[in-house]
């Protein structure tokens, strides 16, 4: 098979594509004719050996995808070969196969392109624990999502919405507020020309309830200062690069919360209840309650395009890896 693989860490232009044995089914797991590989900001950080985890070298990277079922393992009985799946990994996605526990492959409902469910699993399953189960969001409260037009900010608007709260999304440039409304953000920020803080604290009638933030760097502390009494800012990620430092007096003047997300090890701490939440957003996809966006696509030979799309922030949504061209 063919796989995009990383020999050595580095950038994008240090990835090699090749032909690679096929992966080798063991007991419990499940082999995914890889139709769509959805790219993610830690694709980005796995390749340079910034990620939580590191694999062995060498390996492809790639977290979710989207297929087939090629073969499966002893003791698999949940899975047919030919069956449409879902499925998550922290490696090993951008290629044509991919290997996966069983316990981390879903089906993937007949109104769901490969495309859409490719692209689904990281943003959609971190925005849904970040916002019920760490944020506690409530109907009527009010959000701030930072980065608000990439992958987690995408899904941030529309899952906030649906979860009836006001949604103000805050990005770096005008092609990016426009892409924020047509999802259902209520208001839009460009800080690139306006105080993220104050217009904040304006729309939301004097402050924020919830902070979504994926991107650390210095709008973070801004966003913080925006926040209402008794407010939580959840940390996503650090796509800008830097890791705030953050007056803790903030904390205390505005009674307010800083929650870490870390939804891939949440999965591996109770992976019942992360099945049973990627069973509802698939649910709510195929029923047209959420509809992701997929704002472009590359061949998996041009996998290193498409991260260096996400390191520039070029992207909207989602960007998704086609193996079959």
């Amino acid at each position: 098979m063919k796989a995009l693989l990383v020999k050595e860490l580095g950038g994008p232009n240090t990835l090699v594509y090749e032909d690679v044995p096929d992966p080798e089914v063991g007991p419990g797991q499940v082999l995914v004719d890889v139709r769509a590989a959805g790219v993610n900001f830690p694709d980005l950080l796995i390749i340079e050996g910034k990620y939580q985890f590191q694999p062995p070298l060498p390996f492809s990277p790639g977290g979710e995808v989207a297929g087939v079922v090629a073969a499966i393992g002893d003791g698999v009985e949940r899975f047919a070969v030919g069956d449409r799946v879902v499925a998550m990994g922290i490696w090993g996605g951008y290629a044509e196969k991919m290997l996966a526990a069983q316990e981390r492959v879903l089906p993937l409902p007949d109104e769901v392109s490969f495309e859409v469910g490719g692209s689904t699993i990281t943003t959609y399953g971190t925005m849904l624990y970040a916002l019920r189960d760490r944020g506690q969001l409530k109907a009527g409260e009010t959000v701030l999502v930072l980065g608000a037009a990439g992958g987690v900010g995408t899904a941030s608007i529309e899952l906030a919405k649906a979860m009836g709260a006001k949604v103000i999304a805050a990005v770096g440039s005008d092609d990016k507020v426009e892409v924020c409304r047509r999802l259902g953000a209520d208001e839009v920020i460009n800080y690139a020309r306006e105080d993220l803080k104050q217009r904040a604290k304006a729309l939301s009638g004097g402050g924020v309830d919830v902070v979504v933030d994926p991107v650390g760097g210095a709008h973070s502390e801004a966003a913080l200062r925006a926040m209402a009494w008794g407010g939580r800012f959840l940390v996503i990620g650090f796509a800008a690069g830097e890791i705030p430092r953050i007056p803790l007096n903030l904390t205390l003047l505005k009674s307010c919360a800083i929650v870490g997300v870390f939804w891939g090890a949440w999965l591996a701490r109770d992976p019942a209840a992360g099945a049973a939440q990627l069973v509802e957003i698939g649910q709510r996809i195929a029923a047209g309650e959420l509809t992701p966006l997929v704002s472009r696509t590359y061949p998996l030979a041009e996998g290193a395009r498409a991260l260096e799309d996400v390191a520039a922030r070029r992207a909207t949504g989602k960007i998704v890896l086609l193996p079959r061209g």
